[in-house]
């Protein structure tokens, strides 16, 4: 099992940054594909971001391409996601994801096996 721990989640102005962290604990060695997902209120969980086990394949959701950053550290096990330039329709909780393969479909949730608790995202206007 993979356990996934995200943290960096506030309250920021529009125009502001945030940092997002994933911590990987458990059998790490089985993430492949490391990601983000976003659910506002009312909203279905959305794709935001992903990146290949050896961070050469970045892939955004166009609604943040150009804004926000995905890396990866494998030898730290942590997973971030830099914010700029937010925008009150980014207020969501960020979810981290995990695949153990190479997902057929990226921007899909069922092709993440592991799942951390999510934090809050909050984009004042």
């Amino acid at each position: 099992q993979v356990q996934l721990v995200e943290s960096g989640g506030g309250l920021v102005q529009a125009g502001g940054s945030l940092r997002l962290s994933c911590a990987a604990s458990g059998r790490t060695f089985n993430n492949n594909f490391m990601g983000w997902f976003r659910q506002a209120p009312g909203k279905e969980r959305e794709f935001v971001a992903t990146i290949s086990r050896g961070g050469t394949s970045p892939y955004y959701a166009g609604s943040v391409k150009g804004r926000f950053t995905i890396s990866r550290d494998n030898t730290k096990n942590t997973m971030s996601l830099q914010m700029n330039s937010l925008k009150p329709e980014d207020t969501a909780v960020y979810y981290c994801a995990a695949s153990r393969s190479v997902p057929q479909f990226w921007t899909l949730r069922n092709s993440y096996d592991y799942w951390g608790q999510g934090t809050q995202v909050t984009v004042s206007s």
